[in-house]
């Protein structure tokens, strides 16, 4: 698994109208549907996507328009796997392949990340799950912008709720930035552990980026172990409470 990993040998609003007598002064607000709206979202359409159970959620995904990537989708890529994993790994969007598949993660990226979870005795669908920060492609596979991120992330924090893994994964650094808040590099995030909403996360990098970065392939496999030791600890020793 290692060599299928290329790890060995080497380890490299506003249009004022005053009134005509001056008495009065009328505030027209541009419709968001002409003009680019604040990035908001709708605590009703929250609540409602909040409040959906797997099969409800997965239809919202695939009718949902909430953001202009809708329009240029062939499928929406919802996530893939075991819907009570332990582990959930987050890249950032989907890239051509996932546009026309719909699942997260396949071509040459894919096989490097299935090849990744082999090396720690894991497997795609068997208490793991896999998902993204957006879940329709950006145009030339671009980073996701704030607008599209935020429409996306009550999806993505329901499927967290519902499968409440153990530990998370963020493949990455859009999917590190968006799940932590923050700019920080990959480099400067690797080897801690972070929370997302109570639930311990690690960053590592994206598999789309080893496969342009071959000498980091070592770092990642440094982050899969870490992972590994972590999740030990997190589970409770023979015969604990």
């Amino acid at each position: 698994m290692l060599e299928e990993m290329g790890l060995t040998p080497v380890w490299r609003l506003r249009a004022r109208s005053d009134s005509a007598n001056g008495e009065e002064t009328v505030v027209a607000v541009t419709p968001i549907t002409h003009h680019p709206s604040p990035i908001t979202d709708s605590g009703d359409r929250r609540g409602e996507i909040m409040s959906l159970d797997w099969v409800p959620l997965k239809a919202r995904v695939v009718a949902c328009t909430d953001c202009p990537l809708h329009a240029k989708r062939n499928k929406t890529v919802f996530g893939v796997g075991d819907e009570h994993a332990d582990w959930l790994f987050v890249g950032e969007g989907p890239g051509a392949d996932e546009d026309a598949q719909g699942e997260p993660f396949v071509g040459q990226a894919g096989k490097l990340l299935d090849n990744m979870l082999a090396a720690i005795q894991l497997k795609r669908g068997t208490n793991v799950y896999i998902a993204n920060i957006l879940k329709c492609r950006p145009p030339g596979n671009r980073n996701p912008e704030p607008r599209e991120a935020l429409q996306c992330e009550p999806y993505l924090h329901r499927q967290i709720e519902l499968i409440h893994p153990k530990l998370i994964i963020a493949l990455g650094k859009v999917a590190a930035a968006n799940l932590l808040a923050t700019d920080s590099s990959v480099a400067g995030m690797r080897g801690r552990v972070h929370q997302y909403r109570g639930i311990p996360l690690i960053v590592t990098y994206h598999p789309a980026y080893l496969l342009r970065n071959l000498a980091d392939k070592a770092k990642a496999w440094a982050d899969l172990c870490f992972a590994v030791r972590t999740m030990a600890g997190l589970d409770p020793p023979p015969g604990g409470t």
